[in-house]
């Protein structure tokens, strides 16, 4: 496949990314894993779209939208770096250096396109007053998706078509204290993406089964791979003994002609 068409296909898998979250519905393809594995297939090398991805996957996890606040924007800068890392041979930890400044470059064109159109949405409300819904539809609909597919495709497909030595020459002549500088912070973000993610698990109920998986791995030499597979025995074992021949829905519903099956958690 020839320069061109490599980067197109990225390029549209850029889009598609994009358009998960506004248009399709979120289903989770704008995910940096997700995508560094579809770039990964595309250039030949799924390993290591899958270790880039998951590298930065990690990264994006502390990085979190407040209200109207626009986080750097990881699936730009996730597809780029995945495809740098592969056309240049370069390590994951390569491609989180690169991700990062990308990713805020995706977050000032996101910030500038959103500024463009916003204009889009006083324009169907005049739509709208004359009483043209199709029009007003478009606008939302169309306009808005060309916008921001064009924001996606072209950066993408013109990093893409500038070829691996141009990149190359970039990611050399980056100096090593900037580099170092950005795996600090990505470490940082990955950090604080966890303790995100143990938040929500500090319960009672919850903490145990942490617990468990990580002493498990410290004491019993276990890998994450099977933590999990023992966690997901271990969960469908005590569903069984809790929910055995639907006798605790059956009981409930004997007992209380108001029972409520979204409330069987709480017996």
């Amino acid at each position: 496949m020839n320069s061109i068409g490599m980067a197109v296909l990225i390029g549209l898998v850029a889009v598609f990314a994009m358009l998960d979250s506004r248009l399709l519905g979120r289903l989770n393809f704008e995910q940096p894993l997700v995508t560094s594995a579809i770039v990964g297939l595309l250039l030949g090398n799924p390993a290591a779209g899958l270790a880039s991805g998951a590298t930065i996957e990690l990264m994006s996890m502390g990085l979190v939208q407040v209200g109207a606040a626009t986080p750097p924007d990881m699936v730009m800068g996730g597809i780029i770096a995945t495809s740098f890392a592969i056309l240049t041979g370069s390590d994951p930890e390569t491609a989180v250096a690169i991700a990062i400044p990308i990713a805020v470059l995706g977050q000032l064109l996101g910030v500038t396109f959103r500024t463009i159109i916003a204009a889009l949405g006083h324009r169907a409300d005049a739509a709208i007053e004359k009483g043209n819904f199709r029009e007003a539809t478009n606008y939302h609909i169309v306009w808005g998706t060309i916008l921001y597919s064009t924001m996606y495709f072209i950066p993408v497909f013109l990093a893409i078509y500038l070829g691996t030595d141009f990149v190359q020459g970039i990611v050399d002549a980056v100096p090593a204290w900037f580099t170092n500088g950005l795996n600090f912070a990505a470490k940082l973000l990955t950090a604080y993406g966890l303790s995100l993610l143990l938040s929500m698990m500090a319960s009672k109920g919850m903490m145990v089964f942490f617990l468990l998986g990580f002493f498990g791995c410290a004491y019993l030499g276990l890998d994450v791979t099977g933590i999990s597979i023992f966690g997901v025995l271990l969960a469908l074992i005590l569903m069984s003994v809790k929910y055995q021949g639907g006798t605790a829905a059956t009981a409930a519903a004997g007992i209380d002609d108001d029972y409520d099956p979204l409330e069987d958690d709480e017996l």
